[in-house]
């Protein structure tokens, strides 16, 4: 272990009005992509610029658990397509009537169009048996990787790039596709590449599929349904 340093602090102050605008801009403009994507690929300077954004999450105990795999052969992606497909049908069986028929309209993934994807994965062994924060709730590790998947969305929405988390495959299609160990956890598939065009709401929202709940509905005081401050 490093020597603790006593004297590591810096002085804490917030951001100013533009930084602080910017920061929930991001926030408030970022989108799940699936059909707006443009051809170019990415620089190798974006790309690492989003991968140390993600890698700079915070994570239980410090555990770093995630990792990126970096997918930009077509022959790949074309296989992920296929698996999602298969999946996305499943899916599409567990809804009834007109619910069915929506799901089928929409576009759920730019796999092939994204001229890349990001495998993000999860390793429950990394930091050894007993994880400091982790002993409790195990799945703290698969929740510190998707807060690295939150720090990359966000700094793609301010690159310019748009991500599409894809969620509907099995898990063990992509483990083939891809050579993942068993043991190692598959948290998201990301569609990135640049975009020229974003949805002003997100678009399950604006095709009608559900609609944001109010905030002030969400909000408890000091224990479960309790609506008063």
């Amino acid at each position: 272990m490093r020597p603790f340093v006593e004297d590591a602090l810096s002085e804490a102050s917030g951001f100013s009005p533009a930084e602080r605008e910017a920061v929930y801009h991001a926030i408030l403009t970022r989108r799940d992509v699936r059909s707006q994507f443009l051809p170019d690929p990415l620089p190798d300077d974006v790309v690492a610029r989003l991968l140390m954004a993600a890698h700079h999450a915070p994570s239980v105990g410090f555990m770093q658990p995630w990792n990126f795999i970096l997918v930009k052969s077509e022959s790949v992606r074309a296989r992920v397509r296929d698996a999602f497909a298969q999946a996305n049908e499943e899916a599409a069986l567990m809804f009834d009537g007109e619910r069915r028929q929506a799901y089928r309209s929409l576009k759920l993934e730019g796999i092939v169009e994204a001229p890349l994807g990001i495998c993000v994965t999860c390793d429950p062994t990394r930091g050894g048996s007993v994880v400091l924060g982790r002993t409790h709730n195990p799945r703290m590790d698969s929740y510190s990787t998707v807060c690295a998947i939150q720090n990359l969305w966000l700094a793609a929405r301010a690159e310019g790039v748009g991500i599409g988390w894809v969620s509907i495959f099995r898990e063990g299609d992509l483990k083939t596709i891809l050579g993942i160990p068993e043991h190692i956890e598959v948290v998201a598939w990301l569609c990135a590449g640049f975009v020229d065009r974003l949805y002003d709401e997100p678009e399950l929202s604006v095709k009608g599929w559900r609609q944001r709940l109010p905030l002030e509905e969400l909000v408890f005081h000091d224990g479960w349904g309790r609506n008063d401050p």
